[in-house]
């Protein structure tokens, strides 16, 4: 398991079934092992090894991401503490709340991300300057 050392995270962990003859399953419901009702799901395939994603926040938007397919590498800031996690277990999750910096990199050829979200797409809901990220840190601990 892992342990989340930034705030504003958390892990979630999707129940499988099957074997390895057949193939696994996993189930994600909203309001079950999704702590919230799902307003967008999408996914990012086909990232060249050395690309990096993410490279922001966001100030309401909660979201949790999952490797659903090969890894990548997750690195979250919460403006006080650095952590990076290693994701390659379909079934486990990490839960990107507001006022969280994350980073994807590393990906392996195989890699899909999937990400559920608590809200619909809007642009104005991005941090996409870390000084910005500071100050909002800031704002909302004052």
């Amino acid at each position: 398991m892992v342990e989340i050392l930034v705030k504003n995270s958390g892990v979630v962990r999707l129940k499988a079934a099957g074997k390895a003859e057949t193939g696994m399953l996993y189930a994600a419901e909203a309001e079950r092992e999704i702590p919230f009702a799902i307003k967008r799901v999408y996914f990012m395939n086909g990232m060249p090894p050395d690309a990096v994603r993410g490279n922001h926040a966001h100030r309401t938007l909660t979201q949790i991401i999952f490797a659903a397919g090969g890894s990548f590498t997750l690195a979250l800031d919460d403006g006080a503490t650095k952590q990076t996690i290693k994701m390659s277990d379909p079934s486990c999750g990490i839960i990107l709340g507001p006022h969280l910096w994350a980073t994807m990199s590393e990906f392996s050829k195989d890699c899909v991300i999937l990400i559920f979200a608590d809200d619909y797409y809007d642009e104005s809901e991005y941090i996409r300057d870390y000084a910005e990220f500071l100050e909002a840190i800031k704002q909302d601990t004052a």
